[in-house]
């Protein structure tokens, strides 16, 4: 039987407290201190807590977003699956799929198979930027010492088995992501565990023994399978009414708790302690549907407050806690009574209301038309809902869509009959970025082509206009022919020699696209202040960081208007397929005839970038500025699913980055 009088973590991981990283700690508090601290395992354990949470936990958020850009790539690193262990079954697996779909295939072309594990890899970053982010924000009002628990269980796990009510263990060749976040099942994990710490007296001991004799998996796959089984009653009644728990009422987070056990509601609200800690920082309110007795009982919607003024998060009770289409209405009416507040939630409560109506459409057999493909396809801006996840109906209407009719409907093209635009498609070369659900249809219409004759029509040239070397590049110039694109390593000079005109450079085709973008500088925006404004009305954020950055004297803004020549490539197109330091990039990227950007470029390529793809991170190579606690960064163009962003990254001339990480750079002069 555990001892209760021991800590959790010493009981579940007996050999904590005799490990490096806590010994580190250790010393490190002793240094700082001058006093030796005890050799209980439960004072080392939280000496050890304690460190991580000054770090990933940091009360100040500037301070805690630039430690996890510190970190991030390092535990991608250890974590994420490396191209050399992908298993041959993995790529086996997807032509038995190929076939299921009438796609049979003999052989996956390599370049296929490198967009496939390129994929598999952005799916398990994700994945962990998931827990990361959510482990570390304020949403997440566990424990320091449960959340090291929990990240250090689930970094272990592949997906969960729903049929088989586990989790597979993670293997260094595991292609699927890490473990979803289940919220409820979390939360009353973290409170068994919290309660047993402070005071067990009050608990069925058959029981808490037995949910803490389990393992973390087998607990948490056992939660989850009990809030799956849960059923709303009466889930078509919206009627019902709103109730407020007031913020630092104990006997109305008690009240709360009470209200979402064994609901089934997937909130993280549901268990004892986060609910105290919820009320701690602010109001919260909860919308009940009546029950067959007419008994306001079924919580449908949560608003939770952040302080008295600023609304924190709106959930529902659908995956990832979206909000059901039908107590749509019931929200919006609430949020209005908000007063400014509910108009940060105004495009996701239109959003919703737009993906609501195509729904509808495909259910009554209705054909949607282009605006509807355009928004269901997310081609200029992403669906945004009340979940912390997509909202699952996104997926599985596309699944119904036949992709090539609706590609050929938004592009207005043929695919039976390829020109240059199809072809751009096809390629994903054209200047529109290609939608990720088009990406398996795309290639499937690419497999047999002749690439070398589909560049001719793309770059609408003949075959002696492609260059492929250095040699070749030298001897066009000197014989002045005509060049319509160059596919080959870069060499040193490169961006000084080849003329300015050239649109399409590759490293490969048609993966290794160099970008180039123009922008504008000088355009009468100053100060930080200005820069924010016009950012923030453009629907874009600002990171704390590159606001503090910006309020330094080395923030310097041009006085005159002025053109930018911008290359935007990857560190593994600047010839580092391993990765490589700061210091090592910039010294590339001079040698290839390229110079560092002004301090201006980061807010102005935001401001002049609003195409910028889903997904795509885009450092700007720059002299890195030093922000208030001491630290080099370089500004960064960023755009989720949520909305594009002015961030910083880490700029320190050792710290390393990754082969597709993208830098931005602007283009020498060839005067």
């Amino acid at each position: 039987m555990p001892n209760f009088e021991k800590h959790p973590l010493h009981i579940k991981t007996p050999e904590l407290h005799k490990s490096e990283e806590v010994g580190r700690a250790i010393v490190r508090q002793e240094e700082r201190t001058g006093d030796k601290l005890s050799n209980d395992p439960t004072t080392k354990i939280e000496t050890y807590i304690s460190r991580l949470e000054n770090i990933f936990l940091n009360p100040d958020t500037r301070v805690r977003q630039r430690n996890l850009e510190l970190y991030r790539d390092k535990i991608y690193d250890t974590l994420i699956i490396k191209p050399e262990n992908f298993p041959e079954s993995y790529f086996e697996l997807q032509k038995k799929v190929a076939r299921e779909r009438g796609q049979a295939v003999e052989e996956i072309p390599e370049n296929v198979r490198e967009q496939m594990m390129d994929i598999a890899i952005a799916d398990q970053k994700a994945s962990l930027d998931a827990w990361m982010d959510y482990l570390s924000s304020e949403d997440a009002v566990y424990p320091a010492w449960f959340k090291y628990y929990a990240w250090n269980n689930i970094i272990k796990l592949s997906q969960f088995d729903k049929e088989r009510g586990e989790f597979k263990k993670r293997t260094k060749s595991t292609v699927a992501p890490f473990p979803d976040i289940y919220r409820e099942p979390l939360a009353q994990i973290a409170d068994l565990y919290e309660q047993i710490r402070q005071d067990n007296k009050n608990l069925s001991d058959e029981e808490v023994r037995r949910q803490f004799s389990q393992k973390f998996p087998s607990l948490y796959a056992e939660l989850i399978q009990k809030s799956l089984a849960t059923q709303i009653e009466n889930k078509e009644e919206i009627k019902g009414e709103w109730v407020k728990y007031e913020q630092g009422d104990n006997s109305a987070a008690e009240q709360l708790f009470k209200s979402l056990e064994n609901k089934g509601t997937g909130w993280c609200t549901a268990g004892q302690s986060t609910a105290q800690s919820q009320i701690k920082s602010g109001d919260f309110y909860v919308y009940y549907t009546n029950d067959a007795s007419g008994n306001p009982t079924q919580p449908r919607l949560a608003i939770r407050m952040d302080g008295q003024d600023k609304i924190g998060e709106v959930r529902g009770i659908l995956p990832h806690q979206n909000v059901e289409p039908i107590m749509q209405e019931t929200l919006d009416e609430k949020l209005q009574s908000f007063g400014s507040e509910a108009d940060r939630y105004r495009k996701k409560t239109s959003d919703m209301k737009q993906l609501t109506g195509i729904e509808i459409k495909i259910q009554e057999g209705k054909e949607l038309t282009k605006v509807d493909l355009i928004f269901l396809y997310e081609i200029n801006t992403s669906i945004d809902g009340f979940g912390y996840q997509k909202d699952p109906r996104i997926k599985e209407l596309l699944n119904e869509r036949n992709i090539l009719a609706d590609a050929e409907t938004i592009y207005e093209c043929d695919f039976n009959n390829p020109g240059k635009k199809e072809l751009e498609l096809i390629y994903g070369v054209g200047d529109k970025s290609t939608p990720p659900a088009f990406f398996e249809t795309m290639k499937r219409l690419r497999q047999g082509r002749n690439i070398e004759s589909d560049m001719l029509l793309i770059f609408e040239c003949q075959p002696n206009q492609i260059i492929r070397s250095q040699q070749e590049l030298q001897q066009a110039i000197k014989e002045k022919k005509e060049i319509k694109a160059y596919i080959g390593e870069l060499f040193p000079n490169f961006f000084k020699v080849i003329p300015q005109h050239i649109e399409h450079i590759y490293t490969e085709f048609p993966e290794g696209k160099i970008k180039q973008k123009t922008i504008e500088l000088g355009t009468g925006l100053k100060t930080k202040a200005e820069f924010v404004n016009a950012i923030e009305q453009q629907g874009s954020g600002v990171g704390d960081f590159a606001k503090d950055i910006m309020s330094k004297a080395e923030f310097v803004v041009s006085n005159k208007e002025a053109k930018e020549d911008l290359i935007i490539l990857t560190v593994k197109d600047l010839g580092f397929p391993s990765g490589v330091t700061v210091k090592e990039i910039f010294e590339r990227a001079k040698s290839l005839g390229l110079e560092l950007c002004p301090p201006e470029t980061g807010p102005q390529l935001r401001l002049q970038y609003p195409e910028q793809p889903i997904g795509e991170w885009c450092r700007i190579g720059m002299e890195p500025i030093t922000d208030s606690d001491g630290g080099p960064h370089l500004f960064g163009v960023y755009r989720n699913d949520d909305r594009p962003w002015l961030i910083t990254h880490y700029g320190g001339p050792d710290y390393r980055y990754v082969s597709d990480n993208l830098f931005a750079f602007v283009r020498a002069s060839n005067s």
